[in-house]
């Protein structure tokens, strides 16, 4: 299912890489893995929650797993930021860094657009499509459902060493006002549109590849604000309570769209809405927190690394995977069952870490996986 504007941080950045110093920050791994399983969720349990009939208890089900990781994309944007913003090179040698993430990123970004574009779209969809269509696609970043988070990453990339030295020009509270500042200024600016939809105003906010990095600048800036906050005992808790019941909010004020008109207006059910916001720093920060009390086994630690890494390539392939279940299982092609669209997630997902991984192993692919 996909939510404009939609969304799996930078999933490229190994926890680590840029502190090679400190020890491996295991929460940020899990967080990782966490929100990569949740964006295969989305994309496939979406399925169902877009599929007739739109009630009952598969339906639901499908609606508590899809929406219940909407969290994900603002969550990986912030790890990213805890990664990236507070690193000697982003800060000290910015021209390196530049060039170390275009040779990641820029491969990638070519091969899976034409992948997506001429494996998916046309040889497996037989869509007929145009010069002016193709070129659209590209420009709108909608080439396929996440490849936008490409171009998002992209651009966050471009501003890293710049945002990175304002942050950091003086105390840790110019981080934390900026991020605050930009994200109730994105917050605000997709609110205005539900409000002015209430007065028969449409005013959508388009994105294309130039600007889907835009709205994310908050998010990134407050994965650098928040990466040392770790709450304890009570304030944990009170925190646990409010970002579950905010998840439970947005799940249920999904399903029951019409029954709060002014929460429609306010509240969208989209990565940028306040709701997710709220929630995305509370499962930063609690996860974040809570992982503070987990002691990781240095084989427990390995395979978490492993699947951390190859968060990455699992988040470019498995749609290739999943359209191929979808396109030959009628079950999964209708999308009724709950069932046969629980089966596919545990398969794309389990295939899509396998090939992630087992790319990693290939030099040749492993600079576009």
């Amino acid at each position: 299912m996909s939510r404009a504007p939609h969304a799996g941080a930078s999933v490229v950045t190994a926890p680590g890489a840029e502190r090679a110093r400190m020890p491996r920050n295991y929460g940020l791994d899990i967080l990782r893995i966490l929100s990569i399983c949740g964006v295969v969720a989305i994309h496939v349990f979406g399925l169902r929650v877009g599929a007739e009939p739109k009630a009952g208890r598969g339906w639901w089900a499908a609606v508590a797993i899809d929406i219940g990781f909407i969290w994900v994309v603002p969550v990986f944007v912030m790890i990213s930021g805890a990664l990236l913003l507070g690193s000697r090179q982003v800060l000290e040698a910015p021209a390196a860094f530049y060039r170390k993430r275009a040779m990641r990123l820029v491969p990638a970004l070519i091969f899976w657009n034409a992948v997506y574009l001429v494996g998916v779209r046309i040889w497996m969809r037989h869509e007929h499509l145009t010069t002016a269509r193709m070129l659209q696609l590209i420009y709108d970043s909608s080439v396929f459902t996440q490849l936008y988070f490409l171009w998002l990453i992209l651009g966050l990339y471009a501003i890293a060493p710049l945002l990175a030295t304002f942050i950091t020009a003086r105390d840790g509270h110019r981080a934390v006002l900026t991020a605050g500042s930009l994200l109730a200024v994105t917050v605000l600016a997709y609110m205005v549109p539900g409000i002015l939809a209430h007065f028969g105003i449409s005013r959508p906010i388009p994105l294309n590849v130039f600007t889907f990095w835009l709205p994310y600048v908050g998010y990134f800036a407050a994965g650098d604000a928040l990466r040392k906050v770790r709450l304890r005992g009570l304030p944990l808790a009170a925190a646990a309570v409010v970002t579950a019941a905010l998840g439970v909010f947005t799940i249920w004020h999904f399903g029951h769209p019409g029954v709060l008109a002014l929460a429609d207006q306010l509240v969208s059910t989209s990565y940028l809405g306040v709701g997710v916001a709220l929630t995305a720093i509370g499962v930063f920060v609690v996860g974040l927190s809570v992982s503070e009390f987990i002691k990781v086994p240095r084989r427990a630690g390995a395979l978490l690394v492993a699947l951390s890494n190859a968060s990455f390539g699992v988040f470019l392939v498995h749609l290739v995977i999943f359209e191929t279940i979808r396109l030959n299982v009628p079950a999964v092609l209708e999308a009724r069952s709950f069932t046969a669209i629980a089966g596919a997630y545990m398969v794309t997902l389990a295939a899509s870490f396998a090939v992630s991984w087992l790319a990693s192993k290939v030099p040749l692919l492993r600079r576009v996986f």
